[in-house]
């Protein structure tokens, strides 16, 4: 799996690496994004913190809006930036809308036709982009990596943890989709992708997989703004989630409501320094 660098940023002492490969997982090219903090080597590696995006977003999106790179640099923690679906392909609907198909995967396995064969985002950020960035960059340390997202982004980072206890020292997300089974762009996002079995589509939903958690505190950080209007029209479904932690009796869960805030980068990267902080602390950073 050949890799090819696209650009190299240097950016607070350390350096984006933005980069391309063909994915086995996708079968289509794939992007991705780096942040290698300053200091780290092959013989003192940095835990990373993997980043998952929202909708209509790429790599760049964060990296240029975001500014995590500016709090992971101080405290030697790479970052891990994915793309948000496959790329290159033109199915039927892919691009139809801006909330379903291409930058749209919900980082799940489609089992749908025509998606299945490329949208396979699940495995590929769990399987296939680790395997492939922890033996191209020594510098980085496999066994210390945490998982964050916003929005669609911050829905993968929860079930993705949720689903692979140990993978993960930590999560957070920044205004996730947290009930989706129970909002309308999970709804479009499950039918499309995995069809109307509704029981298949709690295996995808954070709300319904912390309901069985059993391996001890969550290490769980979110934020969500009051003024988000995707809050508002109820596709995030925060208290959901809350309620399920509750009754399942989880603990080390933190949600905090950001009076005003929307969901935007500024949203973002006014609360990226807690989420750093937060990986960072789990990862032994601080």
């Amino acid at each position: 799996m050949a890799l090819e660098t696209k650009a190299t940023i240097t950016t607070f002492g350390g350096r984006f690496l933005k980069l391309s490969h063909s994915s086995s997982t996708t079968s289509t090219p794939m992007n991705f994004t780096v942040f290698i903090p300053p200091g780290a080597s092959s013989s003192k590696p940095a835990p990373v913190l993997i980043y998952l995006s929202g909708l209509t977003c790429t790599p760049d999106n964060v990296t240029e809006k975001g500014f995590l790179h500016a709090h992971a640099s101080k405290l030697g923690l790479a970052l891990l930036y994915p793309d948000t679906s496959p790329r290159g392909t033109d199915l039927p609907g892919e691009h139809d809308s801006w909330d379903f198909g291409s930058a749209a995967s919900f980082y799940i396995d489609a089992t749908k036709e025509p998606y299945k064969k490329h949208y396979q985002m699940e495995s590929y950020v769990t399987k296939e982009l680790p395997e492939l960035v922890f033996s191209e960059f020594k510098e980085l340390d496999k066994t210390k990596v945490s998982i964050a997202g916003h929005s669609m982004g911050g829905h993968g980072a929860l079930t993705l943890y949720l689903k692979n206890p140990g993978m993960y020292k930590s999560v957070s997300a920044w205004a996730p989709i947290a009930n989706p089974s129970q909002c309308p762009w999970g709804e479009k996002a499950f039918g499309g992708y995995i069809g109307d079995d509704k029981a298949a589509w709690k295996k995808h939903d954070a709300t319904e997989l912390v309901k069985s958690w059993k391996n001890g505190p969550l290490k769980a950080l979110i934020d969500v703004g009051t003024g988000d209007n995707f809050y508002k029209q109820k596709q995030l479904l925060p208290e959901n989630f809350e309620a399920a932690v509750k009754e399942a009796g989880v603990e080390d869960v933190t949600v905090r409501y950001q009076d005003g805030y929307d969901h935007s980068y500024f949203f973002i990267s006014t609360f990226g320094e807690d989420h750093v902080k937060h990986a960072a602390k789990h990862l032994g950073l601080l």
